[in-house]
C-alpha cells in the first residue's frame, strides 16, 4: 500500500483514520511545546518577583509551580489531541478518569510543596528548636491528611465505594484516640505552648514552687533546669494547668521594703522618715522611686514601707540597686538619730505582798 495514497491515510486504527492520528500527534507536539514555553516564562517571571519582594507568598507560589511534573504536562498536552479523535464511550470515560487522577495527584504535589516551604521557613536554625520540632510535626500531619484525601478521591473516581472505608477510618481513629488520650492531651498541650508561646527555650519560669530555665519543649514533656542544678521533667498538660511566672519577660522589678523603727522615736523624726526613705531611693541610676509611708503599728516597731522600681530585668542588677538603697537607708537613719527596731519584749513584774 502506497503511504502517499489516500487509501493509506484512510486506514483505520482504533476507529480513527491515520490522517486523524497524524493531526492528533501534531496537536500533542504543539501543545507540549507551548506548555514548556509557558512553564519557563511563568517560572522565570515568578522567580524575579520572589527575589524582588520580601513577602513569603510569592516565594511559596514560585516554589510550588516549579514542582510541576513532566507527566502532568504530557497529560495536559494529550487532552486536546485525544479530544480530536473519536473513541468508544467506555474508552473516553477511562481517559477522562486518568486525566482527572493526574490532575489530582499534581494538585497534591503543589500543596505538599507549599506545606514544605512554610515548614522549612519556620523551622530553620534561627528558630526556637522546640517550635521547629512542632512545626515539622504539623507539616507531617498535614501531608498525611492531604495524601489520605488524595487517595480517597482517586479511589472514588475509579468507582470504588469509599463510604465503608471512611467509616472504618473514623471508627478506628476514635478507638486510637481513646487509647492514647493522655498522649494526645500532652501533644495538644505542646501545640498550645508552641503557638501561644507562654514561654520559649531559654526563659526563666516559676511553676508552683519550682524555678528554672526551660531547656526543651517536647511532644509530651518539658524539661526545666532548676536553679539548684537538677533537671525537672514536667508533663505538658500538667504544666499548662499550673500558674506559670515568666521572669524572662520582666521589663523592670519592684522592690518593697518594710522598715521598722523603735516606738521611742520622737514624732518629728517620724514625720521626717518618709522623706528620708525617698531620698535614699532617688537619684540612683536605674532606680525609680514610687512611694514611702508610715504603714502600721507593729508588735515591737513602727513600720514604714518603701517601694521603688529597678528599671532592669536582670536579677543581679536588681540586687545591686537594692543594696545601694539599703546602704543609703542605714546611713540616713543613723545621721538623724533614728534607731532600727528589733523584736523585743517588755516584762512587767508586779510584787504581791503576802502577810
Amino acid at each position: 500500500m502506497n503511504w502517499l495514497s489516500g487509501e493509506f491515510w484512510n486506514y483505520s486504527v482504533l476507529g480513527n483514520p491515520l490522517r486523524d492520528w497524524l493531526h492528533a500527534l501534531g496537536i500533542f507536539a504543539a501543545s507540549i511545546a507551548l506548555l514548556i514555553i509557558i512553564r519557563k516564562v511563568v517560572i522565570g517571571r515568578l522567580k524575579k518577583i520572589a527575589e524582588s519582594t520580601s513577602t513569603l507568598l510569592d516565594d511559596a507560589i514560585y516554589d510550588s509551580i516549579s514542582k510541576t511534573r513532566m507527566f502532568f504536562q504530557l497529560t495536559i498536552a494529550a487532552y486536546p489531541a485525544l479530544a480530536y479523535l473519536r473513541f468508544p464511550e467506555r474508552a473516553e470515560a477511562i481517559l477522562s478518569q486518568v486525566i482527572l487522577i493526574v490532575v489530582i495527584i499534581q494538585s497534591g504535589l503543589w500543596i505538599t510543596a507549599t506545606i514544605n516551604f512554610f515548614v522549612d521557613h519556620h523551622s530553620g536554625e534561627e528558630a526556637d528548636p522546640s517550635r521547629g520540632t512542632m512545626i515539622n510535626l504539623l507539616g507531617f500531619v498535614g501531608r498525611v491528611a492531604l495524601w489520605t484525601a488524595v487517595f480517597l478521591v482517586v479511589l472514588s473516581n475509579l468507582g470504588v465505594n469509599i463510604t465503608a472505608l471512611v467509616t472504618g477510618l473514623g471508627v478506628g481513629g476514635i478507638a486510637v484516640a481513646l487509647a492514647v488520650q493522655n498522649i494526645l492531651g500532652d501533644l495538644l498541650a505542646s501545640l498550645s505552648i508552641v503557638l501561644d508561646r507562654p514561654f520559649v527555650v531559654g526563659d526563666v519560669i516559676m511553676v508552683d514552687t519550682f524555678i528554672g530555665t526551660v531547656e526543651h519543649v517536647g511532644l509530651k514533656t518539658t524539661r526545666v533546669r532548676a536553679i539548684s542544678g537538677e533537671q525537672l521533667v514536667m508533663s505538658n498538660a500538667d504544666l499548662l494547668k499550673s500558674r506559670i511566672r515568666n521572669f524572662q519577660r520582666l521589663k523592670e522589678r519592684r522592690a518593697v521594703h518594710l522598715i521598722g523603727v523603735v516606738y521611742q522615736t520622737p514624732p518629728e523624726k517620724l514625720r521626717m522618715l518618709p522623706g528620708l526613705l525617698k531620698q535614699a531611693a532617688e537619684g540612683k541610676e536605674l532606680v525609680r522611686f514610687d512611694r514611702a509611708h508610715f504603714k502600721e503599728f507593729g508588735a515591737s516597731s513602727l513600720n514604714f514601707e518603701l517601694v521603688y522600681w529597678v528599671e532592669s530585668p536582670d536579677y543581679a542588677v536588681f540586687m545591686d540597686k537594692q543594696q545601694e538603697v539599703n546602704f543609703a537607708v542605714v546611713r540616713l537613719l543613723r545621721e538623724h538619730g533614728i534607731e532600727f527596731a528589733y523584736p523585743t519584749q517588755t516584762l512587767y513584774v508586779n510584787n504581791i505582798k503576802t502577810e
